[in-house]
């Protein structure tokens, strides 16, 4: 198991997250249960998928909840655009947000790399093990 309060990249997505719910408190009051909404559900997606994959026992599961991060990631992204486009977010401040989307991204990304990097290595020696098993059989 892992503490996900470790991860540079959780440290991140939690304050993005904060990030996001001060700036959609100034949205539009008849949005509240739209964009709103969505927007705050797609940030708080992305540490809550952190937390629950530092959770598990393997680094599949793990992997498969980052996934699932880089994924709300995505659609947060869109959602700041889509929110710049409505005028809700001053372009400036939408950039600032979209600038750090990007870099919990990037930090998402390497982290599955390495982490799929590291199953592909654990697969390749089960096999070379099991291969050097049925060279003595």
């Amino acid at each position: 198991m892992r503490d996900y309060k470790k991860f540079l990249v959780w440290e991140k997505s939690h304050a993005l997250t904060l990030a996001i719910y001060k700036v959609t408190s100034l949205f539009p009051k008849d949005e509240i249960f739209g964009l709103t909404s969505q927007i705050k559900r797609a940030s708080s997606s992305i540490p809550m998928n952190i937390a629950e994959g530092c959770g598990r026992n393997s680094d599949k599961d793990f992997c498969r909840f980052l996934y699932i991060a880089f994924g709300s990631a995505n659609e947060l992204e869109y959602q700041i655009l889509l929110s710049i486009d409505l005028n809700f977010i001053e372009n400036e401040s939408g950039q600032k947000l979209l600038f750090q989307i990007e870099e919990i991204k990037k930090m998402l990304n390497g982290l599955i790399i390495k982490l799929n990097k590291a199953e592909c290595y654990k697969a390749k020696k089960i096999c070379s093990n099991y291969k050097e098993v049925e060279d003595y059989a």
